[in-house]
Protein backbone atom coordinates (compact mmCIF):
# COMPACT_ATOMS: atom_id res chain seq x y z
CA UNK A 1 0.00 0.00 0.00
CA UNK A 2 1.54 3.49 -0.93
CA UNK A 3 1.74 6.45 1.61
CA UNK A 4 1.66 10.00 1.14
CA UNK A 5 5.60 9.92 1.48
CA UNK A 6 5.95 7.45 -1.49
CA UNK A 7 4.96 10.36 -3.45
CA UNK A 8 6.86 13.35 -1.84
CA UNK A 9 9.68 14.92 -3.54
CA UNK A 10 11.90 17.79 -2.45
CA UNK A 11 14.00 20.40 -3.94
CA UNK A 12 16.16 22.51 -2.99
CA UNK A 13 16.53 26.45 -3.58
CA UNK A 14 19.59 28.04 -2.36
CA UNK A 15 19.91 30.69 0.45
CA UNK A 16 22.70 33.45 -0.75
CA UNK A 17 24.80 35.97 1.05
CA UNK A 18 24.65 39.24 -0.77
CA UNK A 19 27.99 40.48 0.68
CA UNK A 20 30.09 37.62 -0.29
CA UNK A 21 28.09 36.34 -3.66
CA UNK A 22 28.04 32.79 -1.77
CA UNK A 23 25.67 29.97 -1.22
CA UNK A 24 25.32 30.78 2.75
CA UNK A 25 22.55 27.40 3.06
CA UNK A 26 20.18 25.39 0.91
CA UNK A 27 16.12 25.44 1.62
CA UNK A 28 14.84 22.02 1.77
CA UNK A 29 10.99 22.57 0.20
CA UNK A 30 8.81 19.77 -0.10
CA UNK A 31 7.19 19.26 -3.71
CA UNK A 32 4.20 16.44 -3.77
CA UNK A 33 3.82 14.33 -7.02
CA UNK A 34 0.13 13.98 -6.25
CA UNK A 35 -2.51 15.16 -3.88
CA UNK A 36 -2.06 18.38 -1.32
CA UNK A 37 0.00 17.11 1.53
CA UNK A 38 0.97 20.48 2.73
CA UNK A 39 -2.43 21.25 3.17
CA UNK A 40 -2.81 18.12 5.50
CA UNK A 41 0.37 18.99 6.91
CA UNK A 42 -1.32 22.36 8.00
CA UNK A 43 -3.66 20.85 9.74
CA UNK A 44 -1.74 17.59 11.18
CA UNK A 45 0.89 18.60 13.35
CA UNK A 46 2.60 15.05 13.37
CA UNK A 47 2.84 15.24 9.60
CA UNK A 48 4.66 18.16 9.78
CA UNK A 49 6.90 17.58 11.82
CA UNK A 50 8.07 14.12 9.71
CA UNK A 51 7.83 16.10 6.80
CA UNK A 52 10.59 18.50 7.94
CA UNK A 53 12.34 14.93 9.20
CA UNK A 54 12.07 13.33 5.59
CA UNK A 55 14.24 16.56 4.40
CA UNK A 56 16.91 16.50 6.33
CA UNK A 57 17.10 12.78 4.68
CA UNK A 58 16.34 14.27 1.50
CA UNK A 59 19.41 16.36 1.85
CA UNK A 60 21.77 13.84 3.40
CA UNK A 61 21.11 11.62 0.48
CA UNK A 62 22.17 14.17 -2.06
CA UNK A 63 25.47 14.79 0.09
CA UNK A 64 25.09 18.43 1.04
CA UNK A 65 27.55 19.67 3.06
CA UNK A 66 25.44 23.26 3.58
CA UNK A 67 23.17 24.28 6.02
CA UNK A 68 19.73 23.03 5.81
CA UNK A 69 16.63 25.48 6.21
CA UNK A 70 13.54 23.03 6.87
CA UNK A 71 9.92 24.16 6.70
CA UNK A 72 7.39 24.19 10.36
CA UNK A 73 4.27 25.56 10.22
CA UNK A 74 3.65 27.82 13.43
CA UNK A 75 0.71 25.55 14.42
CA UNK A 76 2.96 22.54 14.14
CA UNK A 77 5.50 23.84 16.77
CA UNK A 78 2.58 25.06 19.10
CA UNK A 79 0.59 21.47 19.44
CA UNK A 80 4.30 19.46 19.59
CA UNK A 81 6.22 21.22 21.67
CA UNK A 82 8.64 20.81 19.93
CA UNK A 83 10.44 18.36 16.98
CA UNK A 84 11.58 14.97 18.27
CA UNK A 85 11.16 13.65 14.71
CA UNK A 86 13.39 16.36 13.42
CA UNK A 87 15.89 16.03 15.90
CA UNK A 88 16.78 12.29 15.89
CA UNK A 89 16.75 12.98 11.96
CA UNK A 90 19.83 15.57 12.08
CA UNK A 91 21.35 13.47 14.59
CA UNK A 92 21.09 10.44 12.80
CA UNK A 93 22.18 12.06 9.77
CA UNK A 94 25.55 13.08 11.51
CA UNK A 95 24.54 16.56 11.47
CA UNK A 96 24.72 18.91 14.14
CA UNK A 97 21.52 21.29 14.98
CA UNK A 98 23.33 24.56 14.46
CA UNK A 99 23.34 23.39 11.02
CA UNK A 100 19.73 22.95 10.75
CA UNK A 101 17.51 26.47 10.85
CA UNK A 102 13.65 25.92 11.54
CA UNK A 103 11.83 28.39 8.95
CA UNK A 104 8.64 28.55 10.91
CA UNK A 105 5.64 29.80 8.13
CA UNK A 106 2.49 31.46 8.83
CA UNK A 107 -0.24 31.38 9.77
CA UNK A 108 -0.21 31.78 12.79
CA UNK A 109 -4.01 33.07 13.93
CA UNK A 110 -5.41 30.89 16.80
CA UNK A 111 -2.20 29.99 17.30
CA UNK A 112 -1.41 29.87 21.14
CA UNK A 113 2.38 32.38 21.55
CA UNK A 114 2.96 31.23 24.86
CA UNK A 115 3.10 27.61 23.50
CA UNK A 116 4.75 28.57 20.43
CA UNK A 117 7.78 30.85 22.45
CA UNK A 118 8.03 28.03 24.76
CA UNK A 119 8.53 25.76 22.03
CA UNK A 120 10.73 28.27 20.01
CA UNK A 121 13.04 27.87 23.27
CA UNK A 122 13.67 24.63 23.33
CA UNK A 123 14.53 24.06 20.12
CA UNK A 124 16.90 26.57 20.69
CA UNK A 125 18.10 24.59 24.20
CA UNK A 126 19.25 21.66 21.32
CA UNK A 127 21.30 24.24 18.65
CA UNK A 128 18.01 24.60 16.01
CA UNK A 129 18.60 28.04 14.45
CA UNK A 130 15.31 30.02 14.17
CA UNK A 131 13.74 31.53 11.71
CA UNK A 132 10.73 33.55 10.92
CA UNK A 133 9.19 33.38 7.29
CA UNK A 134 6.68 34.77 5.23
CA UNK A 135 6.82 37.82 7.01
CA UNK A 136 5.36 41.11 5.35
CA UNK A 137 3.03 38.87 3.47
CA UNK A 138 1.44 37.02 6.34
CA UNK A 139 0.00 37.30 10.02
CA UNK A 140 3.03 37.36 12.08
CA UNK A 141 2.14 39.84 14.36
CA UNK A 142 5.00 42.58 14.97
CA UNK A 143 4.91 42.29 19.10
CA UNK A 144 4.99 38.24 18.36
CA UNK A 145 8.36 38.55 15.77
CA UNK A 146 10.13 40.65 18.62
CA UNK A 147 9.19 38.05 21.14
CA UNK A 148 10.55 34.96 19.03
CA UNK A 149 13.96 37.26 18.44
CA UNK A 150 14.42 34.64 15.55
CA UNK A 151 18.28 34.55 14.12
CA UNK A 152 17.00 35.21 10.49
CA UNK A 153 13.75 37.26 9.19
CA UNK A 154 12.39 36.25 5.97
CA UNK A 155 10.72 39.28 4.09
CA UNK A 156 8.83 38.73 1.15
CA UNK A 157 9.99 40.51 -1.98
CA UNK A 158 6.45 42.49 -2.35
CA UNK A 159 7.95 44.65 0.74
CA UNK A 160 10.90 46.04 -1.74
CA UNK A 161 8.08 48.35 -3.53
CA UNK A 162 8.11 49.71 0.10
CA UNK A 163 12.17 50.45 1.06
CA UNK A 164 11.48 52.55 4.71
CA UNK A 165 9.50 48.97 5.13
CA UNK A 166 12.52 46.75 4.84
CA UNK A 167 15.18 49.44 6.14
CA UNK A 168 12.68 49.53 9.30
CA UNK A 169 12.45 45.63 9.42
CA UNK A 170 16.66 45.65 9.07
CA UNK A 171 16.89 48.21 11.92
CA UNK A 172 14.78 45.48 14.08
CA UNK A 173 16.94 42.53 12.74
CA UNK A 174 20.00 44.52 14.44
CA UNK A 175 18.19 44.71 17.68
CA UNK A 176 17.78 41.32 18.30
CA UNK A 177 20.60 40.39 16.52
CA UNK A 178 19.02 38.47 13.59
CA UNK A 179 19.99 38.32 9.69
CA UNK A 180 17.68 40.26 7.10
CA UNK A 181 16.90 37.88 3.96
CA UNK A 182 14.11 38.49 1.43
CA UNK A 183 12.66 35.62 -0.47
CA UNK A 184 11.33 35.32 -4.36
CA UNK A 185 14.15 38.05 -5.61
CA UNK A 186 13.36 37.97 -9.14
CA UNK A 187 15.09 40.74 -10.91
CA UNK A 188 18.35 42.83 -10.84
CA UNK A 189 16.50 45.87 -10.11
CA UNK A 190 14.65 43.53 -6.83
CA UNK A 191 18.12 42.21 -6.15
CA UNK A 192 20.18 46.03 -6.01
CA UNK A 193 16.91 47.52 -3.75
CA UNK A 194 17.61 44.77 -1.59
CA UNK A 195 20.68 45.70 -0.83
CA UNK A 196 19.83 49.21 -1.32
CA UNK A 197 17.74 48.77 1.93
CA UNK A 198 19.80 46.90 4.18
CA UNK A 199 19.03 42.79 3.49
CA UNK A 200 22.11 40.94 3.74
CA UNK A 201 20.54 37.42 2.13
CA UNK A 202 18.20 36.64 -0.70
CA UNK A 203 16.73 33.83 -2.41
CA UNK A 204 14.75 33.73 -5.49
CA UNK A 205 14.57 32.56 -8.88
CA UNK A 206 16.93 34.91 -10.04
CA UNK A 207 20.01 33.68 -8.18
CA UNK A 208 18.85 29.64 -8.94
CA UNK A 209 15.24 28.39 -8.97
CA UNK A 210 14.55 25.22 -7.32
CA UNK A 211 15.93 22.21 -8.68
CA UNK A 212 15.68 18.54 -7.16
CA UNK A 213 19.70 18.60 -6.44
CA UNK A 214 21.19 20.93 -4.92
CA UNK A 215 22.85 24.05 -6.78
CA UNK A 216 26.49 24.37 -7.12
CA UNK A 217 26.59 27.71 -7.92
CA UNK A 218 24.57 31.18 -7.88
CA UNK A 219 24.09 33.84 -10.43
CA UNK A 220 24.35 36.95 -8.45
CA UNK A 221 24.36 40.52 -9.89
CA UNK A 222 27.35 42.54 -9.91
CA UNK A 223 26.56 45.19 -7.36
CA UNK A 224 26.91 48.57 -8.09
CA UNK A 225 29.44 51.38 -7.00
CA UNK A 226 26.44 53.29 -5.47
CA UNK A 227 24.95 50.52 -4.08
CA UNK A 228 25.41 49.82 -0.28
CA UNK A 229 23.53 48.49 2.54
CA UNK A 230 22.71 50.51 5.78
CA UNK A 231 26.23 51.95 6.88
CA UNK A 232 27.30 51.35 10.20
CA UNK A 233 30.05 51.39 12.89
CA UNK A 234 31.88 48.97 11.46
CA UNK A 235 30.12 46.00 9.07
CA UNK A 236 28.80 43.24 11.16
CA UNK A 237 30.61 39.90 10.84
CA UNK A 238 27.03 38.91 10.05
CA UNK A 239 26.99 39.65 6.65
CA UNK A 240 30.34 37.56 5.92
CA UNK A 241 29.40 34.28 7.69
CA UNK A 242 29.46 30.98 5.11
CA UNK A 243 29.13 27.63 6.21
CA UNK A 244 31.20 26.32 7.88
CA UNK A 245 32.80 22.41 7.53
CA UNK A 246 32.06 20.89 10.76
CA UNK A 247 33.02 16.95 11.64
CA UNK A 248 33.00 15.62 15.07
CA UNK A 249 35.88 15.99 17.56
CA UNK A 250 36.39 12.21 16.95
CA UNK A 251 36.87 12.22 13.38
CA UNK A 252 40.02 10.41 12.43
CA UNK A 253 42.39 12.07 9.85
CA UNK A 254 41.11 9.82 7.08
CA UNK A 255 37.98 11.26 7.39
CA UNK A 256 38.87 14.97 7.06
CA UNK A 257 40.89 13.95 4.39
CA UNK A 258 38.03 12.71 2.13
CA UNK A 259 35.57 15.71 3.24
CA UNK A 260 39.03 17.85 1.73
CA UNK A 261 39.29 16.57 -0.85
CA UNK A 262 35.69 15.88 -2.21
CA UNK A 263 34.85 19.69 -1.20
CA UNK A 264 37.76 21.76 -3.39
CA UNK A 265 36.03 24.64 -2.01
CA UNK A 266 36.61 24.02 1.79
CA UNK A 267 39.50 26.28 2.94
CA UNK A 268 39.31 24.22 6.22
CA UNK A 269 37.62 21.94 8.71
CA UNK A 270 36.39 22.32 12.58
CA UNK A 271 36.24 19.49 15.13
CA UNK A 272 33.19 19.99 17.34
CA UNK A 273 32.50 18.29 20.40
CA UNK A 274 28.42 17.06 20.99
CA UNK A 275 26.88 20.13 21.50
CA UNK A 276 28.39 21.85 18.13
CA UNK A 277 31.31 24.25 20.18
CA UNK A 278 34.55 24.25 18.01
CA UNK A 279 37.69 22.26 19.57
CA UNK A 280 40.02 22.32 17.03
CA UNK A 281 40.41 23.62 13.82
CA UNK A 282 42.00 21.85 10.58
CA UNK A 283 43.64 24.19 7.99
CA UNK A 284 43.10 22.99 4.32
CA UNK A 285 47.05 23.44 3.42
CA UNK A 286 49.01 22.35 6.15
CA UNK A 287 46.85 19.35 7.06
CA UNK A 288 47.56 17.98 3.37
CA UNK A 289 50.91 18.85 3.43
CA UNK A 290 50.99 16.68 6.52
CA UNK A 291 49.08 13.87 5.38
CA UNK A 292 51.46 14.02 1.68
CA UNK A 293 54.35 13.61 3.37
CA UNK A 294 56.35 9.87 3.18
CA UNK A 295 55.48 9.03 6.10
CA UNK A 296 52.21 10.95 6.51
CA UNK A 297 49.49 8.59 5.64
CA UNK A 298 50.90 5.53 7.43
CA UNK A 299 50.90 7.74 10.47
CA UNK A 300 48.29 9.73 10.37
CA UNK A 301 45.14 8.08 8.79
CA UNK A 302 43.55 6.52 11.48
CA UNK A 303 44.67 8.75 14.08
CA UNK A 304 42.28 11.76 15.37
CA UNK A 305 42.18 14.44 13.23
CA UNK A 306 42.88 16.89 16.08
CA UNK A 307 46.41 15.59 16.62
CA UNK A 308 46.83 18.06 13.10
CA UNK A 309 44.56 20.66 14.09
CA UNK A 310 45.00 23.91 15.62
CA UNK A 311 42.84 25.84 18.79
CA UNK A 312 40.53 27.65 16.60
CA UNK A 313 40.30 30.83 16.50
CA UNK A 314 36.77 31.91 17.59
CA UNK A 315 34.67 35.90 17.16
CA UNK A 316 30.73 35.99 18.34
CA UNK A 317 28.31 36.79 16.32
CA UNK A 318 27.67 40.52 17.23
CA UNK A 319 31.56 41.24 16.71
CA UNK A 320 32.60 43.51 14.01
CA UNK A 321 35.03 43.19 10.42
CA UNK A 322 37.50 45.16 12.43
CA UNK A 323 37.05 42.61 15.58
CA UNK A 324 38.10 39.80 13.17
CA UNK A 325 41.17 41.28 11.75
CA UNK A 326 42.40 42.36 15.05
CA UNK A 327 41.99 38.37 16.60
CA UNK A 328 43.71 37.47 13.30
CA UNK A 329 46.73 40.33 13.98
CA UNK A 330 47.29 38.98 17.50
CA UNK A 331 47.95 35.43 16.54
CA UNK A 332 50.61 33.47 15.27
CA UNK A 333 51.77 34.79 11.76
CA UNK A 334 51.77 31.69 9.67
CA UNK A 335 47.86 31.33 10.42
CA UNK A 336 46.91 34.58 8.82
CA UNK A 337 44.79 32.56 6.58
CA UNK A 338 42.88 30.06 8.81
CA UNK A 339 39.07 30.71 8.72
CA UNK A 340 37.74 32.10 11.90
CA UNK A 341 34.79 30.52 13.59
CA UNK A 342 31.86 32.31 14.14
CA UNK A 343 30.13 31.44 17.45
CA UNK A 344 26.90 31.65 19.25
CA UNK A 345 26.02 33.28 23.10
CA UNK A 346 26.64 29.45 23.97
CA UNK A 347 29.74 29.01 22.29
CA UNK A 348 28.21 27.43 19.09
CA UNK A 349 29.84 27.33 15.69
CA UNK A 350 27.19 29.41 13.40
CA UNK A 351 29.72 29.55 10.42
CA UNK A 352 32.78 30.83 9.50
CA UNK A 353 34.34 34.06 7.98
CA UNK A 354 37.52 34.10 5.87
CA UNK A 355 40.18 37.08 5.71
CA UNK A 356 39.52 37.68 1.97
CA UNK A 357 36.48 38.51 2.57
CA UNK A 358 36.89 40.84 5.20
CA UNK A 359 39.47 42.61 3.26
CA UNK A 360 37.90 43.08 0.17
CA UNK A 361 34.60 44.39 1.76
CA UNK A 362 36.63 46.86 4.49
CA UNK A 363 38.98 47.89 1.08
CA UNK A 364 35.40 48.73 -0.58
CA UNK A 365 34.09 50.67 1.90
CA UNK A 366 36.80 52.67 2.52
CA UNK A 367 37.41 54.18 -1.02
CA UNK A 368 33.27 54.54 -1.13
CA UNK A 369 33.73 56.38 2.06
CA UNK A 370 37.32 58.68 0.75
CA UNK A 371 35.39 59.45 -2.29
CA UNK A 372 32.57 61.10 -0.38
CA UNK A 373 35.09 63.18 2.41
CA UNK A 374 35.66 66.95 1.64
CA UNK A 375 39.11 67.01 0.75
CA UNK A 376 39.49 70.41 2.64
CA UNK A 377 38.83 69.20 5.96
CA UNK A 378 38.53 65.50 5.42
CA UNK A 379 34.91 65.07 6.78
CA UNK A 380 31.85 63.24 4.91
CA UNK A 381 29.55 65.52 2.76
CA UNK A 382 25.92 65.67 3.21
CA UNK A 383 25.05 62.11 1.18
CA UNK A 384 26.55 60.49 4.46
CA UNK A 385 24.48 62.59 6.93
CA UNK A 386 21.12 62.81 5.30
CA UNK A 387 21.42 58.66 5.14
CA UNK A 388 22.08 58.96 8.47
CA UNK A 389 18.68 61.34 9.18
CA UNK A 390 16.71 58.66 7.30
CA UNK A 391 17.78 55.93 9.33
CA UNK A 392 16.87 57.80 12.48
CA UNK A 393 13.42 58.77 10.97
CA UNK A 394 13.33 54.99 10.25
CA UNK A 395 14.02 53.85 13.86
CA UNK A 396 11.69 56.40 15.08
CA UNK A 397 14.18 58.48 17.32
CA UNK A 398 14.08 61.99 18.20
CA UNK A 399 17.09 63.88 16.78
CA UNK A 400 19.17 67.26 16.71
CA UNK A 401 19.75 68.51 12.74
CA UNK A 402 22.24 72.13 13.09
CA UNK A 403 23.67 74.01 10.17
CA UNK A 404 27.08 75.85 11.15
CA UNK A 405 28.55 78.74 8.56
CA UNK A 406 30.59 81.31 8.97
CA UNK A 407 29.03 85.12 8.37
CA UNK A 408 30.85 86.84 5.74
CA UNK A 409 32.96 84.24 4.90
CA UNK A 410 33.61 85.53 1.29
CA UNK A 411 34.50 88.63 2.98
CA UNK A 412 36.96 86.64 5.33
CA UNK A 413 38.89 85.26 1.67
CA UNK A 414 39.11 88.39 0.04
CA UNK A 415 40.67 89.97 3.22
CA UNK A 416 42.61 88.07 4.73
CA UNK A 417 43.46 85.23 1.19
CA UNK A 418 41.97 82.07 0.50
CA UNK A 419 44.78 80.19 2.59
CA UNK A 420 43.66 81.93 6.06
CA UNK A 421 40.29 81.02 5.19
CA UNK A 422 40.50 77.51 4.28
CA UNK A 423 42.57 77.06 7.69
CA UNK A 424 40.03 78.88 9.66
CA UNK A 425 37.32 75.95 8.10
CA UNK A 426 39.81 73.12 9.09
CA UNK A 427 39.94 74.53 12.36
CA UNK A 428 35.74 74.94 12.84
CA UNK A 429 35.80 71.67 11.61
CA UNK A 430 38.21 70.10 13.83
CA UNK A 431 35.94 71.53 16.78
CA UNK A 432 33.17 70.42 15.44
CA UNK A 433 34.59 66.53 15.62
CA UNK A 434 36.02 66.96 18.63
CA UNK A 435 32.38 68.04 20.65
CA UNK A 436 30.26 65.55 18.55
CA UNK A 437 32.32 62.75 20.08
CA UNK A 438 29.58 60.65 20.69
CA UNK A 439 28.76 57.23 19.58
CA UNK A 440 25.24 58.85 17.92
CA UNK A 441 27.31 62.14 16.79
CA UNK A 442 27.89 62.81 12.91
CA UNK A 443 29.45 65.70 11.28
CA UNK A 444 29.91 66.86 7.63
CA UNK A 445 30.85 69.36 5.58
CA UNK A 446 28.75 70.34 3.13
CA UNK A 447 30.96 72.67 1.17
CA UNK A 448 32.29 76.14 1.71
CA UNK A 449 31.80 77.19 4.64
CA UNK A 450 28.96 74.98 5.85
CA UNK A 451 28.63 72.26 7.82
CA UNK A 452 26.07 69.78 9.16
CA UNK A 453 26.07 68.05 12.65
CA UNK A 454 24.10 65.41 13.53
CA UNK A 455 23.22 64.64 17.09
CA UNK A 456 20.64 63.65 20.14
CA UNK A 457 18.80 66.44 21.78
CA UNK A 458 20.36 66.03 25.04
CA UNK A 459 24.03 67.14 23.60
CA UNK A 460 22.98 70.34 22.13
CA UNK A 461 24.26 72.61 24.48
CA UNK A 462 27.79 71.06 24.70
CA UNK A 463 27.91 71.15 20.93
CA UNK A 464 26.89 75.15 20.60
CA UNK A 465 29.24 76.27 23.33
CA UNK A 466 32.31 74.61 21.36
CA UNK A 467 31.61 76.93 18.83
CA UNK A 468 30.00 79.81 19.88
CA UNK A 469 32.28 80.42 22.79
CA UNK A 470 35.69 80.01 20.84
CA UNK A 471 36.94 83.53 19.83
CA UNK A 472 37.52 82.51 16.01
CA UNK A 473 39.46 84.53 13.79
CA UNK A 474 41.14 84.60 10.20
CA UNK A 475 44.23 86.47 9.43
CA UNK A 476 44.01 88.28 12.63
CA UNK A 477 40.35 89.32 12.01
CA UNK A 478 37.40 88.62 14.64
CA UNK A 479 34.70 86.02 13.24
CA UNK A 480 31.96 84.95 14.19
CA UNK A 481 29.42 81.88 13.28
CA UNK A 482 26.18 81.20 13.06
CA UNK A 483 23.92 77.91 14.41
CA UNK A 484 20.34 76.84 13.43
CA UNK A 485 19.42 73.52 14.61
CA UNK A 486 16.13 71.76 14.52
CA UNK A 487 14.96 69.13 16.78
CA UNK A 488 12.46 66.50 15.17
CA UNK A 489 11.09 64.35 16.74
CA UNK A 490 9.40 60.87 16.25
CA UNK A 491 6.94 61.44 13.74
CA UNK A 492 7.42 64.88 13.11
CA UNK A 493 9.25 64.13 9.35
CA UNK A 494 9.17 61.85 6.83
CA UNK A 495 12.28 61.83 5.55
CA UNK A 496 15.74 64.22 5.07
CA UNK A 497 14.22 66.25 2.69
CA UNK A 498 11.68 67.78 4.95
CA UNK A 499 14.34 67.83 7.90
CA UNK A 500 16.51 70.14 5.61
CA UNK A 501 13.00 72.23 4.48
CA UNK A 502 12.66 73.21 8.26
CA UNK A 503 16.44 73.92 8.84
CA UNK A 504 16.29 76.73 6.26
CA UNK A 505 14.68 79.22 7.15
CA UNK A 506 15.97 78.60 11.14
CA UNK A 507 19.71 79.61 9.12
CA UNK A 508 18.25 82.67 7.61
CA UNK A 509 16.86 84.02 10.90
CA UNK A 510 20.60 82.78 12.55
CA UNK A 511 22.11 84.87 10.18
CA UNK A 512 19.77 88.22 10.63
CA UNK A 513 21.35 88.37 14.13
CA UNK A 514 24.63 90.07 15.35
CA UNK A 515 27.77 88.84 16.87
CA UNK A 516 27.97 84.69 17.52
CA UNK A 517 24.35 83.32 16.90
CA UNK A 518 22.41 80.05 17.19
CA UNK A 519 18.09 79.44 16.99
CA UNK A 520 16.67 76.65 17.80
CA UNK A 521 13.25 75.55 16.06
CA UNK A 522 11.33 72.10 16.68
CA UNK A 523 9.84 70.00 13.59
CA UNK A 524 6.27 70.73 13.08
CA UNK A 525 6.35 73.79 15.58
CA UNK A 526 5.59 77.17 14.17
CA UNK A 527 8.34 79.67 14.92
CA UNK A 528 11.93 79.91 16.73
CA UNK A 529 13.61 80.36 19.95
CA UNK A 530 17.07 82.60 19.56
CA UNK A 531 19.14 81.34 22.19
CA UNK A 532 22.44 83.64 21.22
CA UNK A 533 23.09 86.68 19.15
CA UNK A 534 20.83 90.06 19.45
CA UNK A 535 17.44 89.69 17.99
CA UNK A 536 16.50 92.34 15.47
CA UNK A 537 20.03 93.88 14.63
CA UNK A 538 20.70 93.03 11.37
CA UNK A 539 24.60 93.50 10.69
CA UNK A 540 25.26 96.05 8.07
CA UNK A 541 27.21 94.06 5.41
CA UNK A 542 23.19 92.41 5.25
CA UNK A 543 20.90 95.78 4.76
CA UNK A 544 20.88 97.27 1.50
CA UNK A 545 23.88 95.70 0.21
CA UNK A 546 25.71 98.18 1.97
CA UNK A 547 28.79 96.97 3.92
CA UNK A 548 32.29 97.93 5.76
CA UNK A 549 34.15 95.58 7.60
CA UNK A 550 36.76 98.96 8.60
CA UNK A 551 39.21 96.72 8.84
CA UNK A 552 37.94 93.94 11.17
CA UNK A 553 35.68 96.53 13.03
CA UNK A 554 32.64 94.85 12.98
CA UNK A 555 29.69 97.76 12.64
CA UNK A 556 26.30 97.77 13.36
CA UNK A 557 23.33 99.87 13.55
CA UNK A 558 22.37 100.73 17.13
CA UNK A 559 25.82 101.46 17.54
CA UNK A 560 29.19 100.26 16.92
CA UNK A 561 30.83 97.47 18.30
CA UNK A 562 34.77 97.58 18.40
CA UNK A 563 36.55 94.34 18.78
CA UNK A 564 39.88 96.69 19.10
CA UNK A 565 41.54 99.72 19.18
CA UNK A 566 41.86 101.33 15.47
CA UNK A 567 44.44 104.03 14.72
CA UNK A 568 42.98 107.14 14.10
CA UNK A 569 43.84 106.92 10.45
CA UNK A 570 42.27 103.87 10.16
CA UNK A 571 39.35 105.55 12.53
CA UNK A 572 39.24 108.65 9.86
CA UNK A 573 38.78 106.56 6.79
CA UNK A 574 36.06 104.68 8.57
CA UNK A 575 34.53 107.35 9.36
CA UNK A 576 34.07 108.60 6.12
CA UNK A 577 32.84 106.11 5.08
CA UNK A 578 30.16 105.36 7.88
CA UNK A 579 29.16 108.82 6.60
CA UNK A 580 28.05 108.24 2.71
CA UNK A 581 26.25 105.12 4.38
CA UNK A 582 24.39 107.26 6.13
CA UNK A 583 23.83 109.90 3.82
CA UNK A 584 23.11 106.76 1.50
CA UNK A 585 20.24 104.72 3.81
CA UNK A 586 19.35 108.07 5.71
CA UNK A 587 19.11 106.38 8.57
CA UNK A 588 19.05 109.21 11.63
CA UNK A 589 22.00 110.09 12.59
CA UNK A 590 21.54 109.46 16.18
CA UNK A 591 21.68 106.14 14.98
CA UNK A 592 24.61 106.19 13.63
CA UNK A 593 27.10 108.21 15.12
CA UNK A 594 30.64 106.50 15.87
CA UNK A 595 30.93 106.91 19.75
CA UNK A 596 34.52 108.41 19.89
CA UNK A 597 34.97 107.66 24.12
CA UNK A 598 34.60 103.79 22.04
CA UNK A 599 37.81 104.08 19.33
CA UNK A 600 39.86 105.76 21.90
Amino acid sequence: MHSWSDTLRFAFQPVVNLSTGGIAAQEVLARPETGDVLAEARRDPELDGRMAALAVRAAVRHETLLPLHVNVFAGTLADLGGLAALYDAVRAAGRLPGEVTVDIGPPYTHVPQRALLDAVGALRELGFRISADGVGDGDLPLRLLADLAPDLVKLDASLLARPAAVRAMRTLCDEVGALLAVEGVETELQCAAALSAGAQLAQGTLFAPPTRLPAAGVYVPPRSPGTEGAPRTGPSVREFVRPAALLPDTASASEVRSLLTGSPDVSGVLLVDRDGVPVRSVHRSRFLLSMSGRYGHALYADRPAAKLGDPPRTVGVDATAWEVLDVVADGERDRTSDDVAVVDAFGRCVGVVRLADLVRALAESRVEEAAGLNPLTRLPGSDAITGEVDRRIADGRAFALSWLDVDHFKQVNDGAGFAAGDELIRAVGRALQRAASGSADRVGHIGGDDFLVLTDPEGLDPLAASVLDVPWSAGGRPVTLSLATVVCGPGSVADHRQAAACLAPLKKAAKALSGASWVLGRAGVAGHRVLRGAEGVPRQAERRGVGADYRGVEVEYRGVEVERPVPEAEYRGAEAEHRAAEAECRVPEAECRVPEAGLS
